[in-house]
């Protein structure tokens, strides 16, 4: 698969603005990663903010994609719970340098943008919330939004989470993650 010029830059500029940070990152250290010059990124993105924006928005959208297509390949609430978990572990180890911009720089965005991002994440969370509380109807919807943002944020700590290689800690991520999720059905068990 080839990769166009506007995903070369989006790559650079997630890995700068990861390490660096949004502010201290110009327009030119983008084009040096991405091997062409400043001005040239102006073809394919208005500025900084709006790269940023293309970034946080793409990913949003295919993780959403993703995340509907998990559930409808799935034949049971529990195939769909661990392949949405295996697909966001997967995005997680791949993409780290976007899960630490989005934590940083979503700020970043202007209100229009960020309600777009924003908005996005919710219906992502949602498919999976659908998804537990086929699993577990008895569990209102505000405790499985929970039990969902914990599990993905569990899952989204790899960036922070040492040098074990992606081999050894993507299984380790997956049962943890369906540990965490599967850990709502026992709700009232031990209280």
């Amino acid at each position: 698969m080839t990769t166009t010029r506007s995903e070369q830059i989006v790559r650079a500029a997630a890995h700068l603005f990861a390490g660096r940070g949004y502010g201290v990152t110009t327009i030119d250290d983008i084009g040096a990663a991405a091997g062409v010059s400043g001005p040239a990124i102006y073809w394919h993105f208005p500025g900084k903010q709006a790269l940023l924006a293309a970034m946080l928005t793409e990913v949003s959208e295919q993780l959403l994609t993703g995340g509907r297509a998990c559930v409808a390949a799935a034949t049971d609430a529990d195939t769909a719970l661990a392949a949405l978990v295996d697909m966001q572990v997967r995005f997680a180890l791949g993409q780290p340098d976007l899960i630490v911009v989005h934590s940083r720089e979503l700020r970043q965005l202007d209100e229009q943008q960020a309600h777009t991002v924003r908005a996005l994440q919710r219906q992502y969370v949602d498919v999976w919330v659908g998804v537990l509380r086929q699993r577990y109807p008895h569990i209102a919807r505000a405790r499985a939004t929970a039990a969902v943002q914990a599990a993905i944020g569990l899952i989204n700590s790899t960036p922070y989470s040492g040098t074990l290689q992606p081999r050894t800690l993507s299984p380790m991520l997956c049962d943890m993650a369906l540990a965490a999720l599967h850990a709502i059905g026992n709700e009232g068990a031990t209280r």
